[in-house]
């Protein structure tokens, strides 16, 4: 019986202190193909942190195009596909500015690219509405901002033409169990991409913040919203939000059908923004000034919900001041009146 092969000793860097095994013993190809491939994309870019064999394996193209592909179906597209191939570090840079609960990952050469000063000519929204975590309707729509006319309208992006209808194959209830199940299991991304700057901002809170049925029509309003720092026509301090209003119906063989998907930005006094002002706001955020990495979902709600209560704390003021100078001129009619007729009885 011939004599065994010596065994070839593994790399230094293969075993630690204690003499285990670590993960570099094992072949590039099989972490890359059996691990690395069955990760979403907050995972990966954990890994990409640990050691620089797995940041140079998990940091390569073609594993985050799938994860994009994946998270966001409308990113499969011939457009999409050649805008986010031109970011900093493609489908990576992508990912790290669309995903909101991202933290992790680590993409120099986003963060040190010098801010795009100009207002973009042009926008690309990516949006995925999901039910129960899978995707129902996906699209893509184009936005030039330059004309006049989109500079002094109000702001308005709307997905759907006004007798478009996409159907969901989701069974239509009846009654406060339609909006409850539609607040837990529908959710939307709607991603805002500037294709020269080479930025992307996710603009919706997943989860919706309110969920109301209309009186009348019997349609419900799905709203989902971040809120954002003032634009130019306000200072730091000040917020508005983008919100996002899904309008679902029924149809005649009871399944649930999107009727309506828009999305406008508005200031602390309720009032629609214009292209321009809505685009400054826009700008900030694609250009990371709004603190909007590690935001999570009850994060958004929680901003939402004081967003409600500022505003409707300065409605307060306002309707006090109203009522101090309604006040005031009352006084002052009232004092010329009798000062009036006070000259007239010296006579």
């Amino acid at each position: 019986m011939p004599p065994s092969a010596p065994t070839q000793p593994l790399p230094y860097d293969a075993v630690d202190e204690g003499g285990n095994t670590t993960i570099s013993a094992v072949h590039p190809d099989v972490i890359r193909t059996h691990i690395l491939t069955r990760l979403d994309g907050p995972t990966l870019a954990s890994t990409a942190c640990t050691t620089s064999q797995l940041y140079t394996l998990s940091t390569q193209e073609d594993l985050w195009t799938n994860i994009c592909h994946s998270t966001w179906p409308s990113t499969n597209t011939p457009r999409l596909r050649h805008v986010i191939s031109t970011f900093p570090t493609g489908s990576r840079s992508f990912f790290s500015d669309s995903f909101p609960l991202l933290t992790t990952i680590s993409d120099p050469t986003a963060e040190n690219s010098a801010p795009n000063s100009d207002r973009p000519s042009e926008l690309i929204s990516a949006v995925d509405v999901y039910y129960k975590g899978k995707p129902i309707f996906c699209k893509v729509i184009e936005t030039e901002t330059v004309t006049a006319w989109f500079q002094c309208s109000p702001f308005r992006l709307d997905l759907l033409d006004p007798k478009d209808v996409v159907a969901t194959r989701i069974r239509y209830p009846e009654g406060e169990d339609m909006c409850r199940e539609l607040e837990e299991d529908l959710a939307l991304s709607w991603i805002l991409i500037d294709p020269i700057g080479r930025r992307a901002v996710n603009l919706s809170s997943q989860s919706p913040v309110s969920v109301q049925r209309h009186w009348l029509s019997g349609e419900v309003h799905v709203r989902f919203a971040t809120i954002l720092g003032g634009g130019e026509r306000g200072s730091s301090s000040e917020s508005a939000q983008c919100g996002v209003v899904i309008t679902c119906g029924g149809s005649q063989g009871g399944e649930l059908v999107v009727r309506e998907v828009s999305l406008q930005v508005e200031d602390m006094d309720g009032m629609h923004l214009n292209g321009k002002d809505s685009l400054g706001i826009l700008q900030r955020a694609l250009e990371g000034k709004m603190g909007r990495r590690g935001r999570r979902e009850e994060e958004g709600r929680k901003r939402y919900e004081e967003y409600l209560e500022r505003k409707r704390e300065r409605k307060e003021r306002q309707l006090r001041t109203e009522g101090t100078l309604d006040m005031l001129f009352m006084a002052f009619g009232v004092l010329t009146f009798a000062s009036f007729w006070l000259v007239v009885l010296c006579r």
